[in-house]
């Protein structure tokens, strides 16, 4: 009797470090904030997604086609994020429900965790899968032309949504697990030097930053490719302007990602790696950095598209090489810069059978490799 008496007063796993009620703090949680936040960040993805559906209709390339399907992918993981564990901090102080009395056997918390990783990882990782395709699209444009199809990318999709969903059950198999955190409105992964719970948090850490470091050195690696192409001596025969258009918003998506991100994983491997105590106001502080990449991902497609560049800068050429074409001297800098790097693999495009630039077969390949950039 006693023993059973015991066991249902026993404190649930994820109220054993903070259990409710807790002393609220207007400086720490505020209503306003919450609710102004999700209410934006809701609605700019929903913009997003309802303009990125427009454009995928009209779309013909099948290059530009698979883009604004990951970037479609992106934006609807960040709506839906914003909106299950938005919904559950708003209500929470609207309500300041008790999470042990609402949540007994932990399920409630063990889903807000989850969903704080999966909504967490999957940005990084589909900003990581698009670097791929990407830098496969600029740098081997006939493997890619005949690799990657529509349903190709809808299975890469969802392998990435997949991968992310396996890490954040993890936890449930016994491997790390999800608390309540304060000031009492969400769940996450426990961060401490336990080994369990240190080996989930340097997983969830090292994924993230592998992903941003993927993204980095690839769209590098594309950028100076695109700058070589754009740049050549037949830059003004070649239409660059979606490759641009394209590497311009991946950049800024990865961009975002890094400044968003980085110093929340890089504080949570940091804390379990010294053994330190957790600092809960860091930690708030760099979950807010993280959840601000929900709200700026869709302003990068909403902002920084052709159409919208158009009406703010209307003398701008868009039609061929316009970006490189404004600055000369820029032009030819990158020329130089970039001609002894990756110059075997865009000389192969340019000039396949060594034929010289006069010679008509010259251009009949220049112009097949340019089409299958565009794919």
């Amino acid at each position: 009797m006693d023993s059973s008496h015991s066991s249902s007063n026993a404190t649930p796993l994820c109220f054993s470090i903070n259990s409710p009620p807790f002393e609220y703090n207007h400086t720490v949680a505020s209503a306003y904030f919450s609710v102004v936040f999700s209410g934006l960040g809701l609605s700019s993805n929903l913009f997003a997604l309802v303009v990125l559906a427009k454009t995928f209709h009209h779309t013909k390339s099948r290059a530009r086609s698979n883009f604004l399907l990951f970037l479609g992918a992106l934006v609807f993981i960040d709506f839906m994020g914003l909106l299950v564990t938005g919904s559950i901090v708003v209500s929470f102080h609207i309500t300041r429900f008790n999470w042990r009395e609402l949540d007994p056997h932990c399920h409630f918390c063990n889903f807000m965790g989850m969903s704080m990783i999966f909504y967490g990882l999957c940005p990084l990782l589909l900003g990581a899968t698009m670097a791929i395709e990407r830098f496969i699209g600029i740098n081997r444009p006939f493997a890619r032309s005949s690799s990657m199809t529509k349903n190709r990318a809808c299975s890469t999709v969802v392998m990435v949504w997949i991968t992310a969903g396996c890490i954040s059950l993890l936890p449930l198999t016994g491997l790390g697990s999800y608390h309540l955190q304060m000031p009492g409105s969400w769940c996450f992964l426990n961060i401490s030097s336990k080994p369990l719970d240190m080996t989930f948090s340097l997983i969830f850490s090292l994924v993230g930053l592998l992903s941003i470091a993927v993204s980095f050195l690839l769209n590098t690696v594309s950028v100076i490719t695109l700058l070589k192409v754009c740049c050549g001596q037949d830059s003004q025969q070649r239409r660059r302007d979606y490759e641009v258009e394209m590497m311009v918003q991946l950049i800024l998506i990865m961009v975002i990602a890094s400044i968003c991100w980085c110093p929340l994983l890089v504080f949570i491997a940091k804390t379990v790696l010294s053994g330190s105590r957790l600092e809960v106001r860091y930690l708030l502080l760099w979950l807010r950095f993280a959840t601000g990449n929900q709200v700026l991902d869709p302003w990068v497609y909403i902002l920084f598209r052709r159409s919208v560049l158009k009406r703010i800068y209307p003398r701008m050429d868009w039609s061929r090489g316009s970006i490189i074409s404004l600055y000369p001297s820029f032009s030819t800098s990158i020329r130089k810069l970039t001609r002894g790097s990756l110059g075997g693999t865009l000389g192969q495009l340019e000039n396949p059978d060594g034929a010289k630039p006069d010679d008509p077969l010259s251009e009949q390949n220049t112009s097949v490799s340019s089409e299958s950039l565009k794919n």
